[in-house]
């Protein structure tokens, strides 16, 4: 199970690249809010699974049935 995502995992689970890149983009708004700063840079660009799941509204990951990270 991959704990962090980026916009090219979101593509892989079915999101359209403008979409996926939103998500991530909203995410990180999300958590410099939340008082974590490290998410304010421009070159970040991997997010926690869970600040997805809260913009998205469903989980990402399923009983070991993920298709995050398996390359």
């Amino acid at each position: 199970m991959k704990p962090m995502v980026n916009y090219k995992d979101l593509i892989r689970l079915g999101f359209k690249e403008h979409q996926a890149r939103d998500i991530i983009h909203q995410a990180k708004i999300n958590l410099v809010e939340q008082g974590l700063p490290l998410y304010n840079g421009k070159r970040i660009g991997v997010v926690p699974v869970r600040a997805v799941e809260k913009i998205i509204g469903f989980p990402l990951l399923k009983d070991g049935n993920d298709s995050i990270g398996k390359d």
